[in-house]
């Protein structure tokens, strides 16, 4: 089934919406769903994936390219083009079975109509090719012009990151350097430009070209050339069939089928596009940051988004990109234990933000405040210590769900012991208590800073001190030689005693006597306000919450944190117990992150109440489509794509409503189908294995996909 969305209608101030809505991507580039005509006022970006620059004391943040898309219509001279000229018609769309962005736009005249139309992709097959058919006619008798070129004026958000920009003419190709000043990396594009046959009235010019930088190779040109060097006028649909079949492939295992609800069928699929488009497939070793490749936004870092709402989809269909995301965390080792003894910390540290080889991207200041124009001091970077149990967990999901032992002699072993080590060196003992506590931290709910016990990471250091244990174990009984390697840097039995020791007493909070977890020492104390009399008080609409914000002193907060951390161990609670932490926290919660819809959805689930997970699925399946979000905190931009909602919005459909979950290495369902529905149905990887499930209202079955 082919799925595509469109809209008919121009507003010029729909672009940060629109650029994220009609994105295409391969995994290495991601190309913002702007029109060809605009320029970086309208955040037009070609963002890359895994390459960072700083200019200056400025912020890290990933490289954009150089725009080879940039093209535009003149007509008897005068220039035709958005935003600048009012359209008689206009209708953009985005084939999200294949990638391929297309608009169409009508002008209107005294002598009759110009139709501009134009269609772009970047190549699955080969992630570095990209191509655009874009044509001009008209009604009348005219001169058409199509200019064409790569706009070398990029939009950063602090930059200017290339300080030299080169262009030159090699027989029919433009190719454009861009060089940064500060890192000796550079980016090179090469465009090869073909016309149709045509007339004055009717125009057409299809181009092909590819990025390289130095992330890929030592000499960008020299393999850009080569490349794009080869290709004729009729390779363009040579390429874009080529990338299509790669989607289809992509497609036969990840498409997800509900009968019954077509809103819900396209908007699932959609999400899992914004997933496929961003996969890094082309690596080995590489995540996928906060907002995927749809900007510089969060400085294009990885957080714990990646392991704890991402890995799942990738997990059951396309586990090598699981591997990459996981080995990703397994090369940034060293500099998490740096991190970790900066704090003057053992172990490993990770960061909240993530660039390359585990760079520490994450200031002391991460908000400007509305009222003074000053940095706020926040405290994600040193006190967001939950993040190391995020890479545990997903360790442990990804070796789980694959038997890949290999993942954990190459490392991965290594960095669940390191990161409980990390632990041990946070626990409290009180003196008149025979419990250890964490002081002094910043749960999933950022609005409340520097709080004890919370709730999360509590039970987040256990999940990762229980995992220590179990791969100490494995590693002694069956990998010998591993275990012998650590244990010439760590001393194993040792930390297998401490470890051992200390899991049974970690605080871990009870429900009171209504059944409620408290989030925190101290959180039933605070202002027992409603959210809608909370956000009365706002002065400003951008003004954070956070910090000293509106919401600290309160019992509101930003996204699911005990309700998440249930959700992960609900098979330790009863149901009475999941269903009343979820209507007390629901009521109290903004959902001012795109991470926290799902996990309410799931948690709902649990309790067997789907049509109550319903509509949190849904936000998070339609977190692109609906578009709007929370755009700012304080005076830093956030906006873009929602990988994390998209990856959420998989794991409510698959493990709540199909209930999809393993017993003694057999893949078995549970199934909680919205009330609507009629029947759901997608296939999933199991220990090389693969498995399509059907589930109706009368039956559900699991059945063994042999090709």
């Amino acid at each position: 089934m082919d799925f595509i969305i469109s809209k008919d209608i121009y507003d010029k101030n729909d672009f940060e919406d629109d650029g994220n809505r009609f994105l295409i991507g391969n995994g290495y580039i991601g190309v913002r769903g702007t029109l060809d005509e605009y320029k970086k006022g309208m955040l037009v970006a070609v963002n890359l994936s895994g390459i960072y620059d700083k200019v200056g004391s400025n912020i890290r943040e990933p490289l954009n390219a150089p725009n080879p898309f940039y093209t535009y219509v003149e007509v008897d001279g005068k220039r035709y083009s958005l935003p600048d000229m009012l359209p008689y018609e206009h209708n953009q769309e985005l084939d999200f079975r294949h990638g391929i962005f297309r608009r169409k736009t009508s002008f209107k005249n005294e002598r009759g109509i110009i139709e501009v139309k134009s269609e772009r992709f970047v190549s699955m097959d080969n992630v570095h090719v990209f191509g655009c058919k874009f044509s001009a006619r008209s009604s009348y008798n005219c001169k058409i012009n199509i200019i064409s070129g790569i706009d070398g004026n990029v939009w950063d958000m602090n930059g200017p990151h290339y300080t030299n920009i080169d262009f030159k003419e090699i027989e029919s190709m433009t190719i454009c350097n861009g060089f940064c000043e500060n890192s000796n990396q550079s980016a090179t594009i090469s465009k090869k430009n073909f016309f149709e046959d045509s007339d004055h009235n009717n125009i057409t010019l299809i181009f092909l070209g590819a990025i390289f930088t130095t992330k890929d190779c030592v000499n960008p040109e020299k393999e850009a050339i080569a490349l794009v060097s080869s290709f004729n006028s009729s390779d363009y649909e040579l390429e874009k069939k080529k990338s299509m079949k790669k989607w289809e492939d992509l497609w036969s295992i990840c498409e997800v089928e509900i009968d019954g609800d077509h809103d819900a069928h396209v908007s699932m699929n959609y999400s899992l596009y914004h997933l496929n488009s961003i996969a890094p497939r082309h690596a080995k070793n590489l995540s996928i940051p906060a907002r995927g490749l749809s900007g510089q936004v969060y400085k294009g870092a990885i957080f714990w988004d990646s392991e704890m709402f991402m890995l799942d989809y990738f997990l059951y269909t396309q586990p090598e990109v699981a591997k990459s995301i996981i080995s990703y965390r397994i090369n940034s080792l060293p500099g998490a234990i740096l991190k970790a003894k900066e704090y003057g910390y053992e172990g490993a540290f990770y960061p909240w933000e993530s660039q390359e080889k585990g760079f520490d991207a994450c200031s002391d200041f991460n908000v400007i405040d509305v009222f003074t124009k000053r940095p706020l001091r926040t405290y994600f970077k040193d006190k967001q210590v939950h993040i190391s149990s995020a890479i545990v967990y997903g360790i442990m999901k990804y070796f789980n769900h694959t038997l890949d032992y290999e993942i954990l002699i190459n490392g991965g072993a290594e960095t669940i012991i390191q990161c409980a080590k990390f632990y041990l060196s946070l626990f409290l003992k009180p003196f008149y208590k025979d419990r250890y506590e964490i002081h002094d931290v910043v749960g999933p709910d950022e609005y409340h800073e520097r709080v004890n016990n919370n709730a999360y990471t509590n039970r987040m250091a256990k999940m990762t001190i229980d995992s220590a244990i179990e791969i100490i174990n494995l590693l002694r009984d069956k990998f010998p030689l591993e275990y012998d390697k650590i244990n010439n840097n760590e001393n194993l039995e040792k930390l297998l005693s401490d470890f051992t020791l200390i899991h049974e007493k970690i605080y871990i909070k009870e429900p009171n006597s209504a059944g409620i977890i408290e989030q925190f020492d101290g959180y039933f104390n605070l202002e027992d306000v409603s959210l809608s009399d909370l956000k009365k008080r706002l002065i400003d609409p951008k003004e954070y919450w956070g910090g000293h914000g509106i919401a600290s002193q309160t019992k509101v907060i930003k996204q699911a944190d005990v309700v998440a951390m249930l959700e992960i161990f609900s098979g330790e609670y009863d149901e009475d117990i999941l269903r009343k932490n979820w209507e007390y926290y629901e009521t109290l919660t903004e959902h001012g992150s795109s991470l926290s819809a799902c996990m309410y959805g799931l948690l709902a689930c649990r309790f067997n109440e789907q049509d109550k997970a319903y509509p949190f699925f849904l936000k998070s399946a339609k977190a692109e489509i609906l578009g709007g979000g929370k755009q700012w905190a304080g005076l830093i931009y956030i906006g873009g794509t929602h990988p994390a909602a998209s990856g959420g919005a998989y794991k409510v459909l698959i493990q709540g409503f199909s209930g999809l979950h393993f017993e003694n290495g057999e893949p078995k369902l549970k199934p909680r189908l919205p009330r609507h529905w009629k029947r759901l149905s997608f296939k999933f990887l199991y220990k090389d294995k693969k498995y399509k499930a059907i589930i109706t209202k009368k039956d559900s079955f699991i059945e063994e996909v042999l090709n």
